[in-house]
Formats: structure tokens, C-alpha cells, sequence
């Protein structure tokens, strides 16, 4: 398997633990303002991997529809005891792509931002590192991601659902 790890993560009172066991897709620090709210925090760093990447070790997290920006929702796998986010999924991506909170790993700056996105709303006193492509909005996924994520990406959303 490309990109094979193994690390865990969880949320705060550790009801759930997970093991993801590839490196993410891509690693985006969101700086919109519906990621400010949602999170209480100046941004949200959000590592795709697929679903089946992440191997829950123990608990089990409960799902929330939540609004989104888009209109399109998004639904939030949260811990049902100490309701810490730990990943989302968002419409445009599917069911089989989690946006990872890497706040959530054990060994969270193992994954830096591969981009900062929507920084036409970033706090002022953020400051974005030299470096590290940061566009205003969004960005064209194909353009940007690496190959590889890319196809990991189209298998992903080609499989039967399970």
C-alpha cells in the first residue's frame, strides 16, 4: 500500500481511538469563517484520507448533520461521550473520504498544511508561512493534489458502497 503508517489518534476522553494507517491525501488549513465558528479557532487543518484508512481501535462515534457554507451540509463523526469532533464528512467529497482533524492524531504536526485555503477571511493576526501555496478561496484539486492522492482519491470513490 502507498504511503503506509500506522498512527493513532482519538478524542479527549478517549472513549474512541483510531489507527490511520495510510498519510493523508492532502492536508488543508481552512481559514473561513464557518470553519472559525464551527471550531472556535482561527482555522480547522483537515487531512483527507479515505475511510477505510482509519480503523477504529475503540468506542464509536456518533454522526451530526451539521450545516455548511456550501448549503450542501456536511455530517461531523464526533465522540458521543466528550463530543470532540474527530473527522467530517463533506457532500462534494462522498461517504469515503473523512476530512481528518489532525488535532486529533497523537503526533499531530507529523501532517502540516499542504495548503492554507480561504484566506480571504483569515484573522489578521495569523501570520501564513513562507513557503506553503495559500490561496483566497478554494483551489482546482486536480492542479494541486499530487498524483497519487489523486488516484487514491478516484479509488476511494469507486468502490461499492459497504
Amino acid at each position: 500500500m502507498p504511503d503506509e503508517i500506522s498512527m493513532e489518534g482519538g478524542c479527549s476522553c478517549r472513549t474512541v481511538r483510531y489507527r490511520l494507517t495510510a498519510a493523508p491525501l492532502f492536508v488543508n488549513c481552512c481559514h473561513c469563517s464557518w470553519c472559525q465558528r464551527e471550531t472556535g479557532s482561527a482555522f480547522v487543518l483537515n487531512a483527507m484520507v479515505e475511510v477505510d484508512r482509519i480503523v477504529l481501535l475503540s468506542g464509536a462515534p456518533v454522526t451530526i448533520d451539521t450545516p455548511s457554507a456550501s448549503g450542501r451540509g456536511q455530517k461531523v463523526a464526533r465522540c458521543a461521550q466528550c463530543q470532540v469532533a474527530l473527522w467530517s464528512h463533506y457532500s462534494g467529497a462522498g461517504p469515503r473520504i473523512a476530512f481528518l482533524r489532525t488535532g486529533t492524531l497523537d503526533e499531530p504536526g507529523r501532517f502540516p498544511p499542504d495548503i492554507h485555503i480561504f484566506t480571504s477571511t483569515k484573522l489578521p493576526w495569523v501570520v501564513l508561512p513562507e513557503g506553503v501555496p495559500a490561496v483566497p478561496e478554494f483551489y482546482d484539486v486536480k492542479a494541486t493534489w499530487p498524483a497519487v492522492s489523486l488516484e487514491r482519491f478516484r479509488a476511494a470513490r469507486s468502490r461499492p458502497d459497504g
